[in-house]
């Protein structure tokens, strides 16, 4: 079938609106008519050839949608299901058979390469030329995707499909490290480097689980502001004074668990020097590949502190996403006040809006 899907054809090349083919959805393969994505810092590094990716590709990999069809094996969603779309894992290794698929022994194969991991190939073509999709198991900045039976989530019908899209990548992930990573206890205390999408979505899990103390870190006053709408205790300007003094003027031994949400080295070693003993950082934002960090091994061995990635929050989609729909739904997770909408074909103003720090998350709208 013909669909428009922004093509990104060579590195740091704009999004460019083309018709494409779309080949019909294998056996455990879902079609879905895409009503909204989210654009993440990581469509974007990608765009930008942080990390490997082939090009011609369509990115996109926080779509939501209706089901048009669906392959023969798939068994859990059927046509004209509301769905959201998250990574892509294989099923099979060790980690996704005991309900870790964010840690998936082929996760750069299913969300990165851009193909069908099975044999190299793309439902997407142009001209009889291969279109890299399936990023991250979806490339859905289109007017259609191809996703898999293991990373569709199906949605309540009362779902707005514009909000639930996001929740497939940066708001899961920023949740997710602090209920699923974290598992953080009432009464603890969190310090947010980073108040975008990810970073707020953590401030907002933290208040949900009544942490004493959150801190947002970041260098735009307006994002502090929000952040503090939206739980945060206290805010330290990046920009005007010492992160990692700041912290422990408000805590005194330093906090119980930091993430990193910016991708900058030297933030990540203030979001270590911050914690209290025994604490925990987690690594969430994504640099160059080859980016190094330099830290003071003493700070970790005296004090038993831990640094960590977290990818997707720990998240099985399945379960985690229909959790924060439910959160959403009773007004203790407002994310929807983190997103500004865009139609499709203002995809270059969002992605500008976005790059400018005008908007926290972008939000495509493909269709009502």
């Amino acid at each position: 079938m013909r669909i428009t899907a922004a093509v990104v054809e060579e590195r740091c090349a704009p999004f460019v609106l083309q018709e494409v083919e779309l080949g019909e959805p294998r056996p455990d393969e879902v079609l879905v008519k895409v009503a909204a994505s989210g654009i993440c810092h990581t469509d974007l590094i990608c765009r930008d050839a942080w990390l490997p990716v082939p090009f011609p590709a369509v990115f996109g990999h926080e779509g939501a949608g209706v089901v048009e069809a669906v392959g023969d094996a798939v068994t859990d969603v059927v046509p004209g299901d509301r769905v959201a779309m998250s990574f892509h894992s294989c099923g099979g290794c060790r980690n996704c058979r005991t309900g870790r698929p964010s840690y998936c022994h082929g996760f750069f194969e299913h969300n990165f390469a851009s193909v069908r991991p099975a044999d190299g190939s793309s439902a997407l073509s142009r001209d009889g030329a291969l279109v890299h999709g399936h990023f991250f198991g979806q490339s859905s900045f289109a007017t259609h995707a191809i996703a898999n039976a293991r990373n569709v989530v199906r949605l309540d019908p009362s779902m707005p499909l514009h909000v639930a899209a996001p929740l497939g990548c940066g708001i899961q992930t920023g949740a997710g490290a602090v209920l699923n990573t974290f598992a953080v206890p009432a009464g603890s205390s969190l310090a947010v480097f980073g108040a975008g999408a990810v970073g707020l979505a953590a401030v907002m899990a933290a208040a949900i689980v009544c942490c004493d103390t959150i801190v947002a870190v970041d260098l735009r006053p307006e994002r502090l502001e929000l952040a503090l709408e939206l739980g945060a205790t206290h805010t330290v300007d990046g920009a005007a004074e010492d992160a990692v003094e700041a912290i422990r003027g408000i805590t005194g031994a330093g906090v119980d668990f930091s993430l990193e949400a910016t991708g900058s080295p030297q933030v990540l070693r203030q979001a270590v020097d911050s914690l209290a003993p025994l604490g925990v950082c987690g690594v969430i934002g994504a640099p160059a590949f080859g980016s190094e960090v330099s830290l003071d091994v003493n700070t970790i061995l005296a004090a038993g502190r831990t640094v960590r990635g977290v990818v997707e929050g720990d998240s099985v989609p399945q379960v985690f996403l229909p959790e924060l729909v439910r959160l959403w739904e009773q007004g203790r997770f407002p994310v929807d006040r983190l997103m500004a909408f865009y139609d499709f074909d203002r995809i270059d103003d969002a992605i500008a809006d976005a790059e400018q720090a005008k908007v926290v998350k972008p939000v495509l709208r493909m269709a009502d």
